[in-house]
């Protein structure tokens, strides 16, 4: 199945709704860290329902927010989303990672949750997102999918689109390979789902209060950040 068909059909359920909430448990804190000032042109890569958009623009005036998304409904959800808190520089778009819609040296900042592991070609796309980039922009790149996260690896077999499973060095190496400068790679902890009390274990989805407590608390989001020369 292509992602296109894939995601049409979870936004059409209204999964889109229900992936913004898990997802901003950490994506809160990756868009605080983000240096948006004012005027800048921000991308968001898989954009999904447009959270991460339209919760830069209520904080900083951005010149131009374009969310990417392989699905259209799920850009037109976006868009529905959006034109109800009235952000008017905020706009969506159909598009494929590898072959980004965008002129040479015309983003500043490039964002993306829960979607990069979907690109057909994640090198390509790293190179769009260099190309795409101004000197000094940078792509905060955040996955939950990850080699580290063992909890993670049984995702592949929910979803019929292939997943790109890197470990958090060879995303290191990736952007390097790519032209961006790793300024920074850490594990962003949720700390808002809610983890039983250990008389509470087994439960129905966890053998262990610790390896309920490693998979959220410690392991977390895998965030690369990636600056261009």
């Amino acid at each position: 199945m292509s992602v296109r068909d894939e995601f049409d059909a979870w936004a059409a359920d209204g999964r889109d709704k229900g992936m913004e909430r898990r997802h901003w448990h950490t994506a809160k804190h990756v868009l605080a860290g983000m240096p948006v000032e004012a005027g800048d042109v921000v991308l968001d890569l898989g954009t999904g329902s447009g959270y991460a958009l339209r919760a830069l623009a209520d904080t900083t005036p951005l010149s131009a927010g374009y969310g990417l998304d392989g699905s259209p409904e799920m850009a037109d959800n976006a868009r529905e989303y959006t034109r109800e808190v009235g952000h008017e520089a905020v706009g969506y778009i159909v598009g494929d990672f590898g072959t980004l819609p965008f002129a040479t040296d015309s983003i500043d900042h490039v964002f993306s949750m829960e979607a990069f592991y979907y690109a057909s070609d994640p090198h390509e796309t790293l190179r769009e997102v260099y190309r795409v980039l101004r000197p000094g922009g940078t792509f905060h790149c955040a996955v939950n999918y990850y080699e580290e996260n063992e909890y993670s690896h049984d995702w592949q077999d929910s979803i019929d689109v292939a997943m790109t499973r890197w470990s958090a060095s060879q995303y290191r190496a990736a952007f390097r390979a790519a032209g961006l400068a790793v300024a920074t790679q850490a594990h962003v902890p949720d700390e808002e789902t809610e983890i039983p009390p250990s008389e509470a274990f087994p439960t129905e989805s966890w053998k262990t209060r610790e390896a309920m407590v490693e998979r959220y608390r410690e392991l977390g989001t895998l965030l690369t950040v990636g600056v261009a020369a």
